[in-house]
């Protein structure tokens, strides 16, 4: 090995950021532009690359900044959808405002107006699916929840019909289908990483994944012979759904973690 392969590449400033866990790059970018960050006490340029034995230092500015961003906890309706809106429907954050936000919610968190800037899901919830949607202001937390090496837990309850039978649908299904849901099934050529899957009741399956593919509970069930009818989010990580009606919202807590 010569010491040429030793030298660690520089990256990007931005990249070096997010990679720390201090802001998401798009973050860096900005705070960059306002010259709240320094690299070995120097003022840093746009575009600069940096070594991980660099000093980074952000300026408070933008730590006070990033403390007051939000992450909102969205229970979603149906006919929502989660980002962009598409074919008419209109996008989950439009339910983000003063008579929509949980009146037991209990963090000190008042809505205003500069929360919906940059607010974006953090993960899909398709718009036939109800529970948990995540928007957030906090590069940070998008990170977390949907970053590449995210293996962050999402626990679904999946209402579902096997054939004909709506009715205990438990008895009618073969175990053997049932382990398949756990392990062994591929999606879009790829393999899916096992899920937990268990019967909450004899209509309804508790699933929980670590990756979120497109629709990829309803082309699971499909592969195996089920028709799901009803599909709700109701955990990320540590947080629950909970009692929060759907249709309404609240700030996830400053004592809450993902």
């Amino acid at each position: 090995m010569g010491a040429m392969s030793e030298t660690p590449a520089p990256s990007r400033l931005n990249k070096r950021m997010a990679e720390l866990g201090l802001c998401s790059r798009r973050e860096a970018d900005d705070w960059i532009a306002q010259g709240w960050v320094k690299v070995n006490g120097q003022v840093a340029e746009m575009g600069v690359k940096v070594l991980p034995s660099d000093r980074i230092e952000v300026d408070r500015k933008a730590q006070n900044q990033q403390q007051q961003q939000v992450t909102i906890l969205l229970h979603k309706p149906m006919g929502y959808v989660s980002g962009q809106a598409e074919d008419g429907h209109e996008p989950a954050v439009v339910l983000i405002n003063p008579r929509t936000h949980w009146r037991e919610d209990p963090s000190r968190n008042r809505f205003s107006p500069p929360q919906l800037r940059g607010l974006a899901p953090a993960g899909r919830l398709d718009i036939d699916s109800v529970g948990l949607l995540v928007l957030t202001q906090d590069g940070r937390v998008a990170r977390q929840l949907i970053g590449e090496d995210s293996g962050i837990e999402k626990e679904y309850l999946v209402r579902v019909a096997y054939g004909p039978v709506a009715q205990d649908s438990q008895a009618a299904f073969p175990r053997e289908l049932l382990a398949k849901l756990r392990h062994g099934l591929s999606l879009d050529g790829q393999p899916l990483k096992p899920a937990k899957v268990d019967w909450q009741n004899p209509e309804q399956l508790r699933f929980v994944l670590t990756e979120g593919k497109k629709r990829q509970i309803r082309r699971m069930c499909e592969l195996v012979g089920l028709k799901v009818v009803g599909l709700k989010r109701i955990r990320i990580g540590r947080v629950v759904l909970g009692n929060l009606p759907v249709g309404q919202w609240r700030y996830l807590g400053a004592d809450e973690r993902f």
